[in-house]
């Protein structure tokens, strides 16, 4: 047995086999801080023609759409900005939490007059986040918006 093949450690591993692994895991590091963003994740709101968030991460003072990006009778989810804004009736616009009470997936769309989960096909009215339809029993969380001019803004 040369010094390579050296018997180390506890475990009696190979001096090669460790320093193989070592490597491994260097390399997937390496990978993935490498990775590209070729569009693999959802459309945010900014790269969509809606207006950018001017506080990154949703907190207060974020515009997050313009008023007529929200249609009447549906609404729109803006994961980034952590919100789901609807308009159940012209004029009237109301935020809810974007994460499904049922277990934690993050709702997916807005369309038939309710917020849409499709993990697990829950379903919350625009109107006041109850939950309609599926598992889930408690309805979104509201939360905090404000109009100013055609700015929806995180309040």
């Amino acid at each position: 047995m040369n010094d390579d093949q050296a018997l180390t450690g506890a475990g009696k591993q190979t001096r090669r086999a460790l320093l193989a692994g070592a490597g491994a895991v260097g390399a997937s590091v390496f990978l993935t801080a490498c990775g590209d963003d070729s569009g693999d994740e959802p459309t945010s709101p900014a790269s969509s023609g809606a207006p950018a968030a001017s506080n990154a991460g949703g907190g207060p003072g974020t515009v997050v759409a313009k008023t007529a990006d929200i249609p009447v009778g549906g609404g729109q989810v803006y994961a980034a900005q952590g919100v789901v804004i609807t308009q159940p009736t012209a004029g009237q616009f109301k935020a809810f939490d974007p994460i499904c009470t049922h277990q934690g997936c993050p709702v997916s769309n807005v369309d038939g007059g309710t917020i849409n989960c499709t993990c697990h096909n829950s379903a919350f009215a625009i109107t006041d986040g109850a939950a309609k339809s599926g598992p889930a029993t408690t309805p979104l969380a509201a939360k905090q918006i404000k109009v100013e001019g055609d700015q929806i803004v995180l309040a």
